[in-house]
């Protein structure tokens, strides 16, 4: 790697490197985080600061967590923000059926089977699906598609680093695009209702709530990557020459993988099944009382019955391909998907403190109201706000990779502050979606940047950070472009980006 860390000392990305590695930890931003809300909330409180609530039209006082009142709040409270912070039950929760249909397999055997029968002639699109809808194993998928992809590329004598370029793009920069509901749903949502709290504290966000424009989403990203792929990426690599002289094979999927897979299938297809007799059966307990389905219990536990979808087949996929020996693995994959989910507790502990002082303290009430009436003021309230905002999100990824994290940070900052102008949470966060997306591909402070050099270099030696960062503005571009246009129609149009959420509150 000596050659990437020297493309890596050198110019803009240097600069983006270094300042991104001496931040913190993101578990301590939030500690810093919280203790600056502390000293804030002092500081104004003294001042005898206020602001009139805009849903009740009480006046709060701006309450000191630096006094006694404000010190056994933060004792005897901080369980309670620990355990009771929305995103954490979400998450988990989806991620024990994940986690199983992970473990087990059957997310790896899609993949590859999904990739190895389509034609070539749209093998690169089947690739930038397949990343897209990788996000369903979270962050395992950039360890498990890029390569995959480029093994495909070298097995039918296209160039490699292209494959890779599509995989990885497909998975990083077409994150929030998916078919199907995955944990960065659950988590988003559940971090976008916590914010929302501070203004209306009986909205809900569900994970649900951008369906409809990730899906629509996963039409234009998919075409557009290919064509990148097809068209800029691959010709402006050239003719693959093999240097390493090696005897790469793409391992094919087994003959009991692919009855495991089968079988999963079958399994799937009849629990929508028995799911869609329940919710349109008359009278049905899952739709609401005027026998709609917006707002619905269906909608609104739409974790659990995710959760129970990926169980599903993958018990029935383990038990078929044999992964699944006897009934206590499925506890013990479940435990294995939980550790992996060990660093997303650790942060969720710090970060629901932070929100929870900024609530209590009403220093986020008095920031939305104060923020939203200086929009009002200077005429910058429409569609220019939210791409500036989008903007916003795409420049402070460059520092903060994890999503949930960046997220955690701006929503109780952004959402009260946009709903004050009438604009639905949920839009907000398809704003930032897009854009912290985006950049997943070109932010030095990726994680799996380092495993998708390694890869690189075991085709082309001469390769480096420079190039993967080159290779991947295109996509980074294009696809930030597509979505801002995406956001703007739905937008002008009334589009709803998910069942009853359009962009304002009123819907």
């Amino acid at each position: 790697m000596n050659e990437a860390n020297e493309e890596k000392r050198n110019g803009i990305l240097g600069k983006i490197e270094r300042v991104g590695n001496k931040l913190p930890d993101p578990f301590f931003i939030f500690v810093i985080l919280a203790a600056a809300v502390m000293v804030l909330s002092m500081i104004f409180s003294f001042t005898g600061a206020t602001v009139d609530h805009p849903g009740t039209g009480e006046t709060l006082e701006i309450r000191s967590l630096i006094s006694f009142e404000g010190l056994a709040y933060m004792l005897s409270s901080m369980l309670d923000n620990f355990t009771g912070f929305a995103p954490l039950g979400l998450v988990l929760g989806i991620m024990l059926g994940i986690g199983v249909a992970e473990k087990t397999g059957l997310l790896s055997t899609a993949i590859k089977k999904s990739i190895l029968k389509a034609p070539k002639s749209v093998v690169t699109y089947a690739i930038i699906v397949v990343g897209i809808t990788g996000n369903l194993a979270s962050d395992a998928a950039f360890v498990i598609i890029p390569p995959l992809a480029a093994m495909v590329f070298y097995t039918i004598g296209r160039h490699p680093l292209a494959g890779l370029s599509a995989g990885f793009a497909g998975t990083g920069a077409g994150f929030t695009a998916n078919l199907i509901i995955a944990g960065t749903d659950a988590t988003l949502a559940g971090i976008t209702t916590e914010a929302a709290a501070m203004i209306d504290d009986t909205i809900v966000v569900t994970p649900v709530d951008n369906y409809y424009f990730m899906l629509t989403s996963v039409l234009f990203i998919a075409i557009a990557g290919g064509l990148i792929t097809d068209k800029i990426i691959e010709p402006r690599l050239g003719t693959y020459k093999d240097e390493t002289e090696g005897d790469r094979q793409l391992e094919e999927v087994t003959d009991i993988e692919t009855k495991g897979l089968r079988n999963a299938v079958i399994a799937g297809v009849v629990f929508l099944a028995v799911l869609a007799g329940l919710v349109f059966f008359p009278g049905s307990t899952l739709r609401n009382e005027e026998g709609g389905l917006v707002p619905s219990p269906f909608l609104g536990n739409i974790v659990p019955i995710v959760l129970l979808f990926f169980i599903t087949i993958g018990v029935v996929y383990g038990r078929t391909a044999g992964t699944i020996e006897k009934m206590d693995d499925i506890p013990r994959f479940m435990a294995e998907a939980m550790k992996d989910m060990a660093g997303y507790i650790v942060l969720i502990f710090a970060a629901a403190q932070f929100i929870a002082y900024f609530n209590w303290s009403n220093l986020g009430t008095w920031l939305a109201v104060n923020s939203a009436d200086f929009f009002t003021s200077i005429d910058m309230t429409g569609l220019p706000l939210i791409l500036g905002f989008s903007v916003l999100a795409a420049l402070l990824n460059m520092i903060i990779f994890s999503g949930s994290a960046q997220w955690a940070l701006m929503a109780p900052v952004f959402i009260p502050m946009f709903m004050l102008l009438d604009y639905h949470p949920a839009f907000i966060q398809a704003a930032f979606r897009i854009a912290d997306s985006s950049t997943n591909i070109i932010t030095p402070l990726n994680p799996y940047i380092m495993l998708v050099l390694a890869v690189m270099k075991d085709y082309d030696k001469k390769s480096g950070l420079g190039t993967l960062i080159s290779l991947m503005l295109p996509y980074s571009i294009a696809f930030f472009a597509i979505w801002l246009v995406l956001l703007t129609i739905f937008f002008v149009f009334g589009i709803p980006f998910g069942p009853g959420v359009g962009v304002s509150l009123e819907g």
